[in-house]
């Protein structure tokens, strides 16, 4: 196995040696976009419950994805946990389809249609806004109204981020590029002030620094976490509308894993009761459970009933390049 330089290396080790399956079910190593953070207590559950040990890679989306790229068959990663199903379609080639038993268990909807990948949680993308600021029925319902110039300075985005980059490949796919384009500029014209992610965009909007801004839905939960009077809430927009794209974090295993068997028990684990339960019990963000029978956290509005934009997830992967394309051209990335 090759080093794995330049980001953060964790190594979880089963708590009891006994607990071990079968004999080559031992180690497995994941790439995760998803941060240290919100997910490193799943992957105790994992090793707690398997006995397999775990080495984790986090980093963005995007640049893991980049990098099993480039590893190809000699990468060492046996999974790929990623944070959007843009980075997921950006390596589909690199990725061994899933067997029908787990794909079965996540609606159509919410995976790769030809099997390579699956979501594992769902997420709305919101206005979070600052309650103090504006009352709710005071904030738009459409993204395409935040370039009224009413809103000059007032909106907080993440531009860099796998799920505005998301978001925006929505609205391509959704309106086209002439109309994202042209949303794009126009948004440029009322000065959003930009973040490096979602976490600081909701703690912007607690302080009063801006009056809202554009994330997914659960960054909210983070933030209150550790500010419980802050005055923030989430805003749900009208169905259809690309600022709602319903959208999942996602996995895959990886064509060269060199523990197959382990990659997929680990999938099987996030998508289990327990796994799944984690989002609605132990996270702090509260996501989305996307195996049916498991409810969202209660005050959610419930999965089904969220409504985006009319597009296809699995598409997000080949779209991604003509999105960083059209980001850059308007301003929004260097």
């Amino acid at each position: 196995m090759k080093p794995l330089a330049g980001l953060a290396v964790v190594i979880v080790t089963a708590a009891a040696a006994a607990g071990c399956g079968g004999g080559t079910d031992h180690t497995i190593t994941v790439y995760s976009g998803r941060e240290e953070e919100l997910v490193a207590p799943l992957f105790e559950l994992f090793t707690d419950e398997t006995g397999i040990e775990v080495e984790v890679r986090y980093g963005d989306s995007a640049e893991l994805a980049a990098t099993i790229a480039e590893e190809g068959e000699n990468s060492p990663a046996d999974v790929f946990w990623a944070q959007d199903p843009g980075s997921l379609g950006a390596v589909e080639d690199e990725l061994d389809p899933l067997s029908d038993g787990i794909l079965g268990m996540v609606p159509e909807r919410f995976r790769d249609s030809d099997g390579r990948w699956i979501g594992t949680s769902g997420r709305s993308r919101v206005i979070v806004y600052n309650t103090e600021a504006l009352s709710e029925d005071e904030v738009p319902d459409s993204v395409f109204e935040l370039t009224d110039p009413a809103w000059k300075g007032r909106i907080g985005i993440a531009p860099t981020n796998a799920s505005f980059q998301a978001f925006v490949t929505a609205m391509r796919l959704a309106e086209g590029d002439d109309a994202t384009r042209q949303w794009l500029l126009d948004l440029q014209e009322n000065d959003p002030k930009e973040y490096e992610k979602n976490t600081p965009v909701v703690e912007a909007a607690a302080a009063g620094e801006i009056d809202l801004g554009l994330v997914n839905h659960y960054y909210l939960y983070l933030v209150q976490e550790e500010q419980p009077a802050a005055p923030i809430a989430n805003h749900f927009l009208e169905a259809g509308d690309p600022g709602a794209l319903v959208s999942v974090a996602g996995v895959g295993v990886l064509e060269s894993a060199g523990n197959a068997s382990a990659a997929e028990r680990f999938v099987e684990f996030l998508l289990s009761p327990e796994g799944q339960r984690f989002y609605v019990e132990e996270a702090e963000e509260a996501e989305y459970p996307l195996v049916e029978g498991i409810d969202g956290r209660p005050g959610l509005p419930p999965l089904d009933s969220l409504e985006g934009p009319s597009v296809d997830l699995t598409s997000f992967g080949a779209e991604h390049e003509a999105t960083i394309e059209l980001l850059r051209e308007t301003g929004y990335l260097t």
